[in-house]
């Protein structure tokens, strides 16, 4: 048996979250092709009758500008300190000397693979090119090319991390898939609407606060608020006589009821806390 922690490091909108989402084959993280979707450390269990490997997607490496950003660079860090094996992911339509100067500030000690991700958009002088670069480099175990978003390259991977993981017993019982509570997936997949569907702005101003998770007999209800910093924002998710906010409800329904199995009922509120992105207390019950 084998098991342990593999932790995913890299630039904003490398292609983290949507490699998690397919080394599991289940949408566990969020995606959107804006940067800096992932606030927190998203653990997600796979489970065989030979291993168990905790995969773990963190937030994009950036310099905090908020107490929200140094909160989501803690979690980066407490990725590094229990990594068994490292993925660092770049994308290979960008220069690999930015990514390398990422992956080099984390000082790993965890036997590291460099993952080249965006296969697809990239010819096979480009992912040469760049894999040649990286297995220069003193923390690169070795190189695997995969496109995520096409599940190309992922079960090669899965072999390799599974020749770096240790031998030991499982660390979580075989039907869990993740150490998080289902509120806040169910969070997170109102978060990704507000990414999807409104600006370039508003999704970094606005957080979900799951308020009630009730299972009834037919269905789950549930409430959440949607939290901005300013009152212009909460009329732009509101929407002309709500018609965004039930938009946002409508398709964040959808996908949790595929997530859950069954029926909700799902409340969208929306409250204004200025400047509640540098405010302890509130990153605190925001669960930050």
């Amino acid at each position: 048996m084998k098991s342990g922690f593999v932790n995913i490091f890299g630039k904003p909108n490398a292609g983290k979250s949507t490699l998690l989402n397919a080394l599991v084959g289940e949408k566990m993280a969020i995606v959107s092709h804006k940067v800096q979707t992932t606030r927190h450390r998203i653990k997600a269990i796979l489970t065989n009758e030979d291993y168990q490997v905790i995969f773990s997607d963190t937030p994009g490496i950036i310099e905090p500008r908020y107490k929200l950003h140094e909160k989501m660079m803690e979690a980066v860090r407490s990725g590094l300190e229990d990594a068994d094996v490292a993925l660092l992911i770049a994308d290979l339509r960008e220069p690999a000397e930015e990514s390398h100067a990422v992956f080099a500030s984390l000082k790993l000690k965890a036997p590291a693979i460099v993952v080249l991700n965006k296969a697809d958009s990239a010819g096979p002088e480009k992912q040469e090119q760049a894999a040649s670069f990286f297995r220069q480099q003193p923390y690169c175990k070795e190189v695997v090319v995969v496109s995520a978003l096409k599940k190309k390259g992922v079960d090669r991977l899965l072999e390799r991390i599974l020749h770096y993981l240790p031998e030991g017993e499982a660390f979580y019982p075989g039907d869990d898939m993740s150490d998080l509570p289902t509120k806040f997936f169910v969070s997170e997949m109102i978060r990704e609407k507000i990414f999807q569907f409104l600006g370039d702005e508003i999704p970094y101003h606005t957080t979900v606060l799951v308020n009630e998770f009730k299972e009834k007999t037919t269905l789950v209800k549930i409430a959440a608020d949607i939290i901005v910093q300013r009152e212009s924002q909460k009329g732009i998710i509101l929407g002309e006589k709500g018609s965004m906010i039930r938009k946002l409800g409508t398709e964040a329904r959808k996908d949790i009821e595929a997530f859950l199995g069954q029926k909700i009922f799902l409340e969208l509120f929306v409250k204004v806390r200025p400047k509640w992105r540098d405010n302890e207390m509130q990153l605190r019950e925001y669960g930050y």
